[in-house]
């Protein structure tokens, strides 16, 4: 068991004990109650029977004073008030041998003393004085005050017992108080350690792992839960990264064959080029209309694939960090015209292209072809999508006070959210894109990402899609590794 669990089993036991505690002093203490009750009582009937044997002596100075002449009916009267009271009395202690024995005995005593009154007072031979003197009363009157002073002795006895427990019962409310205090402090310090920053490790551990960082492991080995669960994640870590790494292993023996490959069929397909051209301008002999159109097409075919080899060459310069970027001062009026002016030339559609230029734009610096190569891609899409007639928005404006934004906007069918997020990776064909790989947009992120910058877009189904790409203005965002290139950018900025 655990001290956490043991501190909490504790603090229970504590609990439980103290209510335990607490209805046993309840309990003496009503026991107490009820014995200071009862001794009460008992000296209240001691004090009526001392009052019963006064009266009756009253009652024999009433007959002494008549003559000797008795008056039966009065004293029947007042003689049962004495057998009330003792008999209550009685009945009150015939738990208590010693007081049934003292009891006895102040009967005993008590009927002496009533014949003897009853003597002298009929013989009316003894005076007033002599009857007060009498022994027998004396030694009644003193045993009946024994009796009240033992009854509040033991009343007195039981008040310091009901005292002596409360303050029993105050002491240990207030030692247990304290115990479960510090018992509550010590859960909450046992719940720091052992939960709280573990959980927390377990929290920065694992926002490392989203960032990418899969060999970092958690170093929480307790055999508690929360230990358990490190030495899952880590487990779980610890594939995920041998996945990882053998998935980067792979895709880089894809990349290098790729790279290979298309570096390989570049060469011959430069050359199956250059023979079409050579065939469709007749330096092997004339050809026909029949062959000429075979061979245009063979032509354009080949075309197609040199792109596809270029594009796949492009890429991998960008994977690989090979890519030397010219670092010019960007002109966007010549990149948006360069770059209309060559969709126009090859669409077959009439659209309205709208540019919105701000005046005050902060000086962007880049590879002045390849911008002008993903704005070219973005607006060959849009141009796909776009309705016949139909407008393309393109904007350039500040985006803070250190980068430019630039956002081509078509009112096209739209792209579904869930396809969105895919639109930049590899292989990954947006609207409008049948029968192409599929690389295009992914080489646009490589580029633009290349100069520092963020790419992306925002589309809502059936009312268009705006591609955006950012570009910041500083110059150590670039990847210009040449001196003189970096020196050209100071002479233009000059």
């Amino acid at each position: 068991m655990n001290p956490l669990h043991t501190s909490i089993l504790l603090l229970v036991l504590c609990l439980f004990g103290q209510q335990v505690f607490n209805l046993l002093i309840a309990h003496l203490n009503h026991e107490v109650c009820e014995r200071v009750t009862h001794a009460l009582i008992v000296g209240r009937e001691g004090e009526r029977l001392l009052n019963a044997v006064i009266d009756n002596q009253e009652k024999g100075f009433l007959e002494n004073s008549t003559q000797g002449q008795t008056n039966p009916i009065n004293y029947r009267h007042k003689r049962p008030s004495f057998h009330n009271s003792f008999n209550h009395l009685y009945n009150l202690v015939q738990d208590n041998p010693d007081q049934i024995k003292q009891l006895d005995k102040i009967r005993y005593i008590y009927n002496q003393w009533q014949r003897e009154l009853k003597q002298k007072t009929l013989s009316g031979s003894v005076s007033n004085s002599a009857l007060a003197k009498s022994t027998l009363f004396d030694s009644l009157h003193n045993e009946i005050g024994k009796l009240i002073q033992h009854e509040e002795m033991l009343l007195r006895v039981r008040k310091d017992r009901v005292q002596h427990l409360n303050n029993i019962n105050t002491a240990i409310n207030i030692f247990s108080t304290l115990i479960i205090l510090l018992g509550a402090i010590l859960n909450l310090q046992l719940l720091h350690w052992r939960v709280k920053l573990p959980l927390s490790k377990l929290t920065q551990v694992c926002k490392l792992w989203q960032a990418g960082q899969m060999e970092v492991q958690l170093s929480h080995s307790s055999k508690d839960e929360i230990g358990q669960l490190a030495g899952v994640l880590n487990a779980i870590a610890d594939k995920t990264r041998h996945r990882q790494q053998s998935i980067e292993v792979r895709n880089q023996q894809l990349e290098d064959m790729i790279s290979a490959l298309s570096h390989d069929l570049r060469i011959p397909l430069l050359a199956t080029r250059n023979t079409l051209d050579c065939m469709l301008k007749g330096a092997f002999g004339s050809v026909n209309d029949t062959w000429k159109e075979v061979f245009q097409e063979y032509h354009e075919a080949n075309d197609d694939l040199l792109k596809l080899v270029e594009l796949l060459l492009d890429i991998s310069r960008y994977e690989a960090r090979n890519a030397s970027l010219m670092c010019d001062r960007l002109n966007w009026e010549k990149i948006l015209i360069k770059v209309i002016s060559q969709i126009k030339a090859t669409s077959t559609r009439e659209l309205a292209f709208i540019c919105k230029t701000s005046q005050l734009l902060p000086s962007v610096y880049g590879d002045e072809l390849e911008i002008q190569r993903v704005l070219q891609n973005l607006l060959d899409n849009a141009v796909r999508v776009s309705k016949p007639n139909g407008e393309i928005l393109i904007e350039i404006t500040p985006d803070g006070e250190e980068q430019v934004r630039i956002s081509v906007r078509d009112y096209g069918p739209g792209i579904a959210p869930q396809a969105q997020d895919k639109l930049f990776h590899r292989f990954i064909q947006g609207r409008g894109h049948r029968g192409r790989s599929g690389l295009g947009l992914y080489l646009c992120r490589q580029i633009i990402e290349a100069h520092g910058g963020n790419i992306g877009v925002e589309s809502s189904l059936g009312k268009g899609s705006t591609f955006w790409f950012t570009l910041p203005s500083a110059i150590n965002t670039l990847d210009c590794n040449d001196e003189q290139n970096i020196t050209r950018c100071s002479n233009n900025d000059t």
